[in-house]
């Protein structure tokens, strides 16, 4: 069974950093393409926020181009590392990973994981 679990959320100050990592089991993410979502509770979850397509094709959203990167590893792992972080960044972030990368683009991809929490806050 497919297992997706991401690690690295937490506290950061305006201007910070943090890096995102996603372990994947029972997929392998070479094949697949892979994101990056975010939702804050109670409001509309968003498009995605990075998505990756197999042949290293990188998409993101204008909200965080030139400060948040997408990128994936030989030890099955995604990340998303972010930096510059503006509170309005604040929200639980999920991976995701889908075979059809237009299924991302509808934010309905096959597997996603449970996600983590960054707040960005002083």
């Amino acid at each position: 069974q497919a297992q997706l679990v991401e690690s690295g959320g937490g506290l950061v100050q305006p201007g910070g950093s943090l890096r995102l990592a996603c372990k994947a089991s029972g997929i392998t993410l070479q094949y697949y393409t892979i994101a990056w979502f975010r939702q804050v509770p109670g409001k509309s979850p968003e498009p995605y926020v990075c998505m990756q397509q197999r042949d290293g094709t990188t998409y993101c959203a204008d909200s965080v181009k030139g400060r948040f990167t997408i990128s994936r590893d030989n030890s099955n792992t995604m990340y998303l590392q972010m930096n510059n972080l503006k509170p309005e960044d604040s929200a639980i972030y999920y991976c995701a990973a889908d075979t059809n990368p237009e299924t991302i683009t509808l934010g309905t991809p096959e597997y996603s994981g449970q996600g983590t929490q960054v707040t960005v806050s002083s």
